[in-house]
């Protein structure tokens, strides 16, 4: 079986980042899904196998399975793309049923998935301290106007939004002790964003509950970002732009739609391409 790897939400054909997308007729075992995660080496792998109309699909890192992953989902929606054409393609997760539509665009692919819904609550503030302790951050470095907050659009986040995108820059943490921390609390990841303006946004995602230090351009942590400044009332005008992996010089480009009724799905989009 071979594994295809495919960059997800590139910036006209440079960056992004990598998943492995397998495309297979059953699934492999548990264990092997979870070894070719780890062989392949990326922060996430999905594996799809086709079930009537639909596609059963899990994603797996290299440490742990997950239960959605947005760029994993954007190279998947490109690798059927080029097997079977482009066209909106229902996917059926661990937890949820979402769809992925792949579209040719000039010499590339674009594609763009429907989150599972979203929600957001309040973060406690020993949480917070905690979090901020993490990455040495204090709380003169957060923005008063977007709230730490814990998100969900498909996996579970907790967001702190910081003031400048000097903070944004300077994030250091330990692995090790952001792992323990995130899988005691089951965040996938930890969002740091920093708003430039009220549509455009900069973050960076530490994924160490997953066995990556930092993700350069994560789907579902823009989904449940999306959901949530629907949630907070920001004006978001229906849409952001979300600009991560810079810092790793892997520079992403992510574009969330966001609809009026709170709670719905969110349409994640960007670019793909072969690797």
């Amino acid at each position: 079986m071979d594994v295809l790897r495919i960059s997800a939400f590139s910036d006209n054909g440079v960056g992004g980042n990598p998943a492995g997308v397998l495309i297979a007729d059953t699934f492999p075992s548990d264990a092997d899904m979870q070894r070719i995660a780890y062989e392949v080496g990326y922060s996430e792998t999905a594996f799809a196998v086709g079930s009537g109309t639909d596609w059963r699909v899990r994603y797996f890192s290299p440490e742990s399975e997950v239960p959605f992953c947005g760029h994993a989902t954007i190279a998947l929606g490109a690798a059927l793309t080029l097997r079977e054409g482009p066209r909106v393609f229902s996917l059926a997760l661990n937890q949820a049923r979402i769809t992925v539509e792949g579209q040719r665009r000039g010499n590339g692919l674009v594609a763009s998935l429907q989150s599972p819904p979203t929600r957001s609550a309040r973060a406690s503030d020993a949480l917070v301290c905690e979090v901020l302790a993490l990455f040495d951050y204090s709380s003169s470095d957060l923005d008063p106007n977007i709230p730490p907050a814990l998100v969900h659009g498909g996996a579970n986040h907790i967001v702190l939004a910081l003031n400048s995108r000097a903070a944004l820059a300077s994030m250091r943490y330990d692995q090790d002790v952001g792992r323990a921390l995130m899988l005691r609390e089951g965040w996938i990841t930890i969002l740091l964003a920093y708003a430039e303006t009220p549509n455009l946004f900069h973050t960076r995602n530490p994924f160490a509950s997953g066995g990556v230090y930092e993700d350069p351009a994560t789907g579902a942590a823009s989904a449940a970002l999306a959901g949530y400044l629907r949630d907070l009332g920001w004006p978001h005008g229906g849409e952001i732009e979300i600009v991560q992996g810079e810092d790793m010089g892997m520079r992403s480009c992510i574009r969330a739609q966001i609809p009026p009724a709170p709670g719905s799905s969110i349409r994640v989009s960007g670019e793909a391409h072969l690797m």
